[in-house]
Order: structure tokens, then C-alpha cells, then sequence
């Protein structure tokens, strides 16, 4: 036995069929796609097409929305703070944030920061620093002796295009 000697068993790789190569072949003439017609030319892959009739994904209505405008907040039940606080899987003594929640495995995801929810007791005297906050969740926080510190509130669209109008008619005028 030699390395150059090493084969397969026979029947272990099964050569590729050769379409198209004479009557004696099974796979001459058309070479398996029947005849005539879009699909018998190649390049051609037809999803959801129905013969011309309305196909289903556009007999179906539209549900549903989807805002432009909306925030992704990683959503933080004050429950949950007291349970990784017990747990010493967060430092009451600190500032949690978004980064402290990230670290200890309780904010997933929300790009635009944490919302605090009240959903839970908290017994723990504990300072947040978050992107938003529900009305229980700055009571509950406050009633332990904590408190919530939220980032100032930004003008609206709307405000700022009155603003900018404002100003050019002001500048126009002088």
C-alpha cells in the first residue's frame, strides 16, 4: 500500500450528469426542461409569479406600522435592579447606567439608551442615570431614598423649524 495508491470505494463520489450531450445520455435535446417557455431558457426563476394572475403576496393587505421617528430603549424593571443589586451583580454604591446595566446582563439592545419601569420593589437606596423613566419607576426609586436623573428635554421638530423661520424673518428684516 502506497499513498498514491488511496482511492475511494467504488460508488463513494457520483460523477455530475452531463445534460445535454445526445439522445443515448436520458438528458439530451432539452436537457430535462420539458420544452419551450420562460422556463426552459436559462436565467429565469419566477417567485410568487401566478400565471399573470394577482399573486397572493399582493392579494393580502398591508398590517401594521412602522415608525421613523420611534426610540429603541432597552426596557429595565426596578424589580429586576433590586434582584442583581442582592445578587451583587451591580454596585448600589455607583451610578447605574446604561453601560453598568449592559455589563451586568440586564439591558439588551436599545441604542437610544434605558427606560426605567416600575414593574418590581426596590428597597435599595440607588442613583439611575437613564434615558427615560415611567412616573412608578421615579416614585418607587424616590420612596427608597434614590434618585433618577434624566437627560434634558429636546426641542421637537416642529419647534425647531419655527425657530429657524423666525430667525431668517428676523434677519430679512434688518
Amino acid at each position: 500500500m502506497k499513498l498514491t495508491d488511496i482511492r475511494d470505494n467504488p460508488g463513494a463520489r457520483k460523477g455530475r450528469i452531463r445534460v445535454g450531450r445526445g439522445i443515448g445520455s436520458g438528458k439530451g435535446k432539452t436537457g430535462g426542461r420539458g420544452q419551450k417557455g420562460q422556463k426552459s431558457r436559462s436565467g429565469v426563476a419566477v417567485k410568487g409569479f401566478e400565471g399573470g394572475q394577482m399573486p397572493l403576496h399582493m392579494r393580502l393587505p398591508k398590517r401594521g406600522f412602522n415608525n421613523p421617528f420611534g426610540k429603541d430603549f432597552a426596557e429595565v424593571n426596578i424589580g429586576m435592579v433590586q434582584k442583581f443589586i442582592d445578587a451583587k451583580k451591580l454596585d448600589a454604591k455607583k451610578v447605574i447606567d446604561h453601560e453598568a446595566l449592559k455589563a451586568a446582563g440586564l439591558a439588551r439592545g436599545g441604542k437610544d439608551g434605558v427606560r426605567l419601569l416600575g414593574k418590581g420593589e426596590l428597597k435599595t437606596k440607588v442613583q439611575f442615570k437613564v434615558a427615560g423613566a415611567s412616573k412608578g419607576a421615579i416614585e418607587a426609586v424616590e420612596k427608597a431614598g434614590g434618585s433618577v436623573e434624566l437627560p434634558g428635554e429636546k426641542p421637537s421638530e416642529h419647534e425647531k423649524k419655527t425657530a429657524r423661520r423666525d430667525a431668517n424673518k428676523a434677519a430679512k428684516a434688518e
